[in-house]
């Protein structure tokens, strides 16, 4: 992998900032669009790089999911001295942004739940995960092989930075990061967007609205659907409505008012529950 394309990053200048988590074997690289869009409304941005992802499959030999919750508690933590800090996940960095609305609430004023990996799509995962305690995945297929990610735009699929492979082993951290997202929606009481992609190969679109369902405690869940591009999004084609979407989100928690007739600022969904 690229590291000029993997590396953590930071954008934009404000009171306020927001904190972007990747996804499971992704990197910065996949959620700089969103970043750059949010640092253009005003927001200081911070990107970090979760341990063990941007380099090599080996690399995620020796970390687990303690590694990557600990590391996006500490990045959030390091934002305590701006007015509001908003925290914008993918994948399995929406799992860990739950995580952190739930154990800091005092520190995460908005989320922004990016194609939730709360369950995988197929049902050879779904039985995979049922026998997970039996550690046969490892022993059978100790490495699965990747050939590329979910993007629908050739173009973008092409400058990619793909981790060629991974560990079975960490499939286990992903689940443990699942039913512990899951256990503590009940605890967000964060305003929440959650969106989801209709075509998406490697989450089920309906764990979104799961999960939406489930933010009881939110005084405020917004769900959108994307008709266009797979689970990368924001790099992919719904890339730019996603952007508006979250920065008309956080807008309107940071009090900013757009124009009159901006169209990105329509009145959000009741809340979900």
């Amino acid at each position: 992998m690229d590291p000029e394309k993997t590396a953590p990053f930071e954008l934009g200048r404000g009171d306020d900032a927001c904190l972007l988590l990747h996804g499971f074997t992704g990197s910065p690289w996949d959620v700089r669009p969103l970043g750059e869009a949010l640092a253009a409304r005003g927001l200081y941005v911070r990107a970090i790089q979760l341990p063990g992802h941007g380099s090599t499959p080996e690399a995620l030999l020796n970390v687990d999911h303690r590694d990557w919750t600990r590391a996006a508690a500490q990045a959030l933590l390091s934002l305590r001295d701006y007015r509001r800090t908003f925290v914008a996940g993918l994948s399995m960095g929406a799992l860990l942004a739950l995580r952190l609305a739930a154990d800091y609430p005092e520190r995460v004023h908005g989320l922004a739940l990016v194609a939730p990996a709360v369950r995988f799509k197929g049902p050879h995962m779904w039985l995979l995960k049922r026998l997970r305690h039996y550690g046969l995945l490892e022993r059978v297929k100790p490495w699965v092989l990747k050939s590329g990610t979910d993007l629908s735009d050739p173009e973008v699929l092409a400058e990619a930075p793909i981790l060629p492979a991974f560990p079975s082993a960490r499939l286990q951290d992903m689940w443990e990061l699942q039913d512990a997202a899951m256990s503590a929606l009940h605890r967000v009481r964060s305003p929440t967007l959650v969106a989801v992609a209709e075509q998406d190969h490697v989450v089920d679109p309906e764990g979104g609205q799961v999960l939406a369902r489930g933010l009881t405690a939110s005084p405020q869940v917004r769900f959108i659907s994307l008709t266009t591009g797979f689970h990368i999004i924001p790099r992919d084609k719904g890339g730019p409505l996603l952007a508006s979407e979250v920065g008309s989100f956080f807008d309107r928690i940071r009090g900013v008012v757009a124009p009159s007739g901006d169209p990105k600022l329509s009145p959000p969904r009741p809340a979900a529950g």
